[in-house]
């Protein structure tokens, strides 16, 4: 036998390997599916909103827009960082919030840089929340959906649905 080769043959192809591609698309759409499925049966209408767009989104007639209070960003981060890797060194960019939101559901979207727990997603990604408003202030928030690489324009989207664009973060 020559020297440096070895008697133990590698399979030619690993079906593994082959299959991960396939099947973090069939997750991720899945998610997806899920992720609208969910927002749009949690979406509801109040008075000075409207619905509008797919799925039951909602615009704020005339309230514009506020910044988020501190406690509301601990409040959103709280619900993000576990989908982060080392959520200690996160750097959110948050956008604006509608100013007069009625009391319950209110889909958020936002920019955060941090590590994944996928490595293809480390730096920028889009997320999505749903926050629980009582008296007009946010006073919980679920993470609804998380990702970078490739996928951040697939949050985007789901974002838009909403009337929302996580592409305004500053």
């Amino acid at each position: 036998m020559p020297r440096g080769t070895s008697s133990i043959a590698a399979p030619a192809t690993s079906t593994l390997d082959e299959s991960l591609p396939t099947t973090r698309s069939r997750t991720i759409a899945a998610l997806t599916a899920g992720l609208t499925l969910a927002l749009s049966a949690c979406a509801t209408t109040s008075p000075g909103t409207t619905g509008s767009g797919e799925g039951g989104a909602l615009s704020f007639g005339g309230g514009g827009e506020r910044d988020l209070s501190a406690d509301e960003k601990k409040t959103i981060m709280a619900s993000v960082a576990p989908s982060l890797r080392d959520a200690g060194s996160a750097k959110y960019h948050w956008a604006k919030f509608p100013t007069a939101p009625p009391d319950g559901s209110v889909n958020y979207c936002a920019v955060v840089d941090a590590k994944s727990q996928f490595a293809a997603y480390n730096g920028r990604q889009a997320y999505i929340v749903e926050t629980k408003v009582v008296g007009g202030r946010v006073a919980s928030a679920t993470i609804g959906l998380i990702a970078g690489g490739k996928d951040f324009a697939l949050v985007t989207r789901m974002c838009a649905k909403y009337g929302l664009d996580p592409n305004h973060a500053s």
